[in-house]
């Protein structure tokens, strides 16, 4: 065989290679957002993450850091649901809820019509909701599920939980699906659930933020 025959060969298996390689990353990403989300569509769960946590989980399963020992919210960006751009550093100044769903789960079918009722209450007070939708294989599901259930903030498309990945472990990071955290006005994580909420419960927990420098008890109220 020539050494020009022999070239289209060394190419193909060349090409071989690097697309085994790329199904592998996918493959250990998919595999790391999966374990991340081990618990996932569980109705409740109030375990902190590995690793020195620093933050108090109250008896209504609602986690919360004192406000000199929060932990930066990662880099939350990219392509929503519905085919927009959302950075939600953006939104610093603000404080942030973000709700973690999927179309397929029951328990954030549960919580939906409430978190859209308390954002459309306390949005004029300085406050933005955001979701992130993961493990919905393409936004139809997801579109129609806002449509349902009359959602009108936007939600970052996660399928693959890569956003999820970005928050530090032994912080307080999203675990399960649903899971909601509150982002305070200077950009760090200041409170965490693992279940589904009510409208009062949901409440419960964005109140100790609304006023400056009322949020620094470190502790859920009972």
């Amino acid at each position: 065989m020539s050494a020009a025959s022999r070239a289209p060969l060394r190419s193909n298996r060349t090409n071989r290679t690097a697309a085994r390689a790329r199904s592998r990353a996918a493959l250990a990403v998919g595999a790391a957002a999966a374990a991340l989300l081990v618990s996932a569509c569980s109705s409740g769960g109030t375990s902190g993450g590995g690793g020195q946590t620093g933050f108090i989980t109250g008896s209504d399963g609602i986690a919360t850091a004192k406000k000199g020992e929060r932990a930066d919210a990662p880099e939350l960006s990219g392509e929503t649901v519905d085919g927009g751009q959302v950075d939600v550093d953006d939104y610093k100044g603000k404080i942030v809820v973000l709700n973690v769903w999927g179309s397929w789960c029951p328990p954030c079918r549960a919580e939906a019509k409430n978190f859209e009722k308390v954002y459309q209450d306390v949005k004029d007070q300085g406050v933005q909701f955001v979701g992130i939708n993961t493990r919905d294989t393409s936004t139809g599901p997801a579109r129609a599920f806002e449509k349902d259930y009359g959602v009108t903030y936007p939600s970052l498309y996660d399928p693959t939980g890569k956003l999820l990945l970005r928050f530090e472990k032994g912080t307080l990071n999203p675990q399960a699906v649903p899971s909601t955290l509150v982002i305070d006005r200077d950009g760090k994580v200041a409170a965490r659930t693992l279940q589904a909420l009510s409208e009062e419960k949901l409440r419960k927990m964005i109140d100790p933020y609304l006023a400056d420098g009322s949020d620094d008890s470190g502790k859920s109220e009972k």
